[in-house]
This record gives C-alpha cells, sequence and structure tokens, in this order.
C-alpha cells in the first residue's frame, strides 16, 4: 500500500496591512519506494524542510515534485528542490525537456484525475493507502482558515470558490472525487473523510 503524509497544512486567509496569506496542503506521497512531493507551496524554508525532517526524509530522499496547477502558492517552494523533475497532469519537465504521459504518476501506482474549475489544468491524485483511498484535492477543495464545511456533500458541492475560472467544471470535477475518494485532502484546510461514503 502507498502512503500519504501531509507535511504542512493548507491555510488562506487575510494577512496584515492588507495582505493576504496563503499555502496549500503540502503532501508527501510514498509509492513503490518513489517519495513524491506534492505543491510544495510558500511556506517558510525552514517550516517545510523541519517538517520533511520531522518524518524522517530529507530534501535529498525526494525523488521528484508533483505540482496540481500553476497557482505561486502551490509551487513558489520549488526553488528549494533544484535539479528535480517536475510533474504535472500529463507532463514530466526535466530541464528544458517535455515527457508527456497519461493516467498515473510514471513509476507510481498513483492516479492521476483531472479536476478542472478552480483552473483549467488542475488534477487530483488518488492514492490506494491503508485507509482507503485519499484524494489529493488541492484546490477543487479548500477554504480560508475557520470557515471548513465537510460533514455535508451538500456543502461541499454548492462551496464558493471566488478564484474559480470554470464553475460548471469545478462542480463536476467536486462530484467526481466525491464518488472515488474516501479521505480528501483540501488545497487548504483539513483533512477530512468524504461524507459519502
Amino acid at each position: 500500500m502507498d502512503k500519504v503524509i501531509v507535511l504542512i497544512e493548507g491555510y488562506a486567509g487575510a494577512g496584515r496591512n492588507g495582505s493576504y496569506i496563503a499555502s496549500p496542503s503540502t503532501v508527501l506521497i510514498e509509492s513503490n519506494k518513489k517519495n513524491i512531493l506534492v505543491d510544495p507551496g510558500a511556506v517558510s524554508k525552514k517550516r517545510l524542510f523541519a517538517a520533511l525532517r520531522k518524518n524522517k526524509v530529507s530534501s535529498a530522499e525526494i525523488d521528484f515534485i508533483f505540482l496540481s496547477h500553476y497557482h505561486p502558492d502551490h509551487f513558489l517552494n520549488i526553488k528549494y528542490f533544484v535539479g528535480l523533475d517536475v510533474y504535472d497532469a500529463g507532463t514530466l519537465w526535466k530541464g528544458d525537456r517535455e515527457y508527456f504521459y497519461k493516467g498515473k504518476v510514471p513509476g507510481t501506482e498513483v492516479r492521476i484525475l483531472a479536476t478542472p474549475g478552480h483552473s483549467s489544468e488542475h488534477c487530483s491524485l488518488l492514492v490506494n493507502t491503508d485507509k482507503g483511498v485519499v484524494c489529493v484535492a488541492a484546490d477543487v477543495f479548500w477554504w480560508e482558515d475557520g470557515k471548513q464545511k465537510s460533514d455535508k456533500a451538500e456543502d461541499l458541492l454548492k462551496l464558493k470558490d471566488p478564484f474559480a475560472t470554470d464553475e460548471k467544471a469545478l462542480l463536476k470535477s467536486r462530484k467526481l472525487l466525491l464518488k472515488e475518494a474516501d479521505w480528501i485532502i483540501p488545497g487548504h484546510g483539513k483533512m477530512f473523510k468524504n461524507p459519502m461514503k
């Protein structure tokens, strides 16, 4: 079975002096003896590397980075992993070379689902674990701090996303994830059990 570890629980909300503060759920997936860092986020380097150390993983043990989509709060910390390959929904980036793939993250059992709506290129990951299917949903579901509601499917489907590029596509993506996953890790907020399971 694969393993999923939430290294940093995503957060979002108003900051000081009119700023907005956000960094996503940063997740470590272990699959087929590979360590995949998903959405390294925008937290401080100190906090990110402390979370890796706490889980007995060094930055040198990360095999590659996976990006759910291209909003800066999800990828700014990629700068701390120089030389690593980067994967997205269907492209492997090795420096300036692009390789295309479908279905699963190459070399792993991790399934990729296209989940547009928050952004057009958005994707989510499904991981079979000993506690069931865990979905790294990124911003298919997300909340500002203190506003998470995840105990009813109706609330999850009606959740407003002020940054959505296509609300109909987002609703379809949400329905897909509620059909597929036992547990959901939102882009910003606490992991929760799928209320439809």
